[in-house]
């Protein structure tokens, strides 16, 4: 039976569809207009014909995933097995979608969430689209890393036990830089209660294919996972999956959810690469993750070798809100040399051609995948040796704040994204309710979000990320100078 389901799993229907229409020569009198690349030559000059010309429209014999009655259900039958799950949807705007309709999903108007408050932008997004109301759990703070680890079991306990009418439990399974909370033991106490426990598994969509990884949230029993195959698993940028288990959420009415913002024109090229990088996660995925992981290892007792830095890894477990960690995030902490991570990260970039993930007050995030190298890892920790040479000023960087805590929350998302706003000064927002985000992207986590009260503390953090010249989004003002609050003008 093993063997049957693992050549299963050396198919990708779609990929073959898509070759076989393909080799078909049809000529197009349907969308998309520039017909299999004739009508943007330019683009098909650089990228090559062959990627236009598989830019092709649902036709029968390629499905719709809309409604997958063919090539695109056999594929996401296929996924569901890998990742361990009773249903895969195909997502062709990211794990934003994923996460976003799984909230919808599991939450109507009113309908109180359990959630962490490091959670990214689209799962505030998905509090207004549902009309959900957060319960937000404070995430471990690891001071001298500065940076917000995982949910305590503890935490999530006292949660469900003083709002035991919450429907929902939502966990990031891993942060972006690696910790795993103890989700295993929130599913048990979810259960206790009949919610439903929801993942955004955007960094996790290799975990199910290696040993020597935290365990995938499917394999751990959670109800639905949103997975960024393209993070770490190969696909192409913005295509997901959203995993189901046979459980408290019904499969038909997550596919009616999802159609509700889902496009009618998805990407094949997307949706073929999720396809194929399923099929080499599942066959080969073990012996790749082992290499990625010899190489990030590698880099990590190197890299701790030089005074000034330090790559955090395994040796965290067991500390506050780290119960496992993914050890292909190489997040390294540069405050030693007495530079800033955003320092750090321009250093490497203008300097060095090597582009890191992310970078926040103290640290810089590098991500091992499935694409990387010996070579490539090499030269990044080349680079990093290299910079600490050059740049250590002997002293330790201090910095006041490196995390917030839990802003009050005065209204709903949804209350504050629908009430009157006005706008004004950052500096002039002090006691008034946030009716809009501000966050760093990436990681995405909002410093601030609709229906929270403005505190001096958030303005003066906010002010610091601007000095650093950090890449802030979420209001209207592209610079942060202004920010829209409730009130009219």
């Amino acid at each position: 039976m093993k063997n049957s389901v693992q050549n299963a799993q050396n198919r990708a229907p779609l990929f073959e569809a898509l070759k076989d229409y393909h080799s078909r020569g049809v000529i197009p009198f349907d969308v998309p207009g520039h017909k299999h690349g004739v009508g943007l030559p330019e683009l098909a000059e650089y990228v090559g014909r062959k990627v236009l010309e598989i830019d092709v429209n649902a036709m029968e014999c390629l499905d719709n995933i809309c409604n997958p009655i063919g090539v695109i259900k056999e594929a996401e039958e296929l996924a569901a097995r890998a990742y361990g799950a009773t249903n895969a949807f195909f997502l062709v705007n990211g794990t934003t979608s994923g996460v976003q309709a799984m909230i919808m999903a599991a939450c109507r108007p009113g309908d109180k969430i359990i959630l962490p408050r490091n959670a990214h932008k689209s799962a505030i997004a998905g509090l207004i689209l549902s009309g959900a109301v957060p319960i937000y759990i404070q995430p471990e703070i690891d001071e001298d890393l500065g940076i917000a680890m995982g949910v305590s079991a503890d935490s999530v306990k006292q949660a469900i036990e003083q709002y035991p009418d919450a429907k929902a439990i939502f966990i990031i399974h891993p942060t972006y830089y690696g910790a795993v909370s103890d989700l295993s033991s929130v599913i048990e106490l979810a259960r206790e209660y009949e919610m439903v426990v929801l993942a955004d598994e955007a960094h996790g969509a290799h975990f199910p294919f290696h040993p020597e990884l935290p365990a995938g949230a499917m394999r751990l029993g959670a109800d639905a996972s949103a997975v960024s195959t393209h993070k770490t698993g190969g696909s192409l940028t913005q295509s997901s999956l959203l995993l189901l288990n046979d459980s408290i959420l019904d499969a038909d009415y997550m596919k009616t959810t999802l159609n509700l913002t889902q496009t009618t024109s998805a990407s094949y090229l997307l949706m073929t690469s999720v396809d194929i990088a399923r099929k080499q996660l599942a066959t080969r995925g073990e012996a790749i993750l082992s290499e990625v992981l010899g190489y990030v290892r590698w880099a990590r007792d190197e890299i701790n070798k030089v005074d000034g830095l330090y790559a955090f890894g395994k040796e965290l477990v067991g500390s506050p809100g780290v119960f496992d960690f993914d050890e292909t995030k190489l997040g390294v902490n540069v405050r030693g040399l007495g530079l800033s991570g955003y320092e750090a990260e321009k250093i490497l970039r203008r300097e060095y051609n090597i582009q890191v993930e992310l970078a926040d007050m103290y640290n810089i995030l590098a991500i091992a995948a499935v694409g990387d190298t010996q070579r490539s890892v090499e030269a990044l920790v080349d680079a990093i040796r290299d910079m600490a040479g050059k740049y250590r000023n002997g002293h330790v960087r201090r910095i006041t704040r490196a995390m917030l805590k839990n802003p009050e929350i005065i209204v709903s998302p949804r209350d504050a994204y629908y009430s009157s706003k006005k706008s004004v000064a950052l500096e002039e927002a002090v006691g008034s309710v946030s009716g809009e985000s501000i966050m760093a992207y990436p990681p995405g986590i909002p410093v601030v979000t609709p229906g929270e009260m403005i505190t001096a503390e958030i303005v003066e953090y906010v002010k610091l990320l601007k000095a650093e010249n950090c890449m802030l989004q979420g209001t209207q003002d592209p610079y942060v100078n202004r920010i829209l609050v409730l009130g009219r003008e």
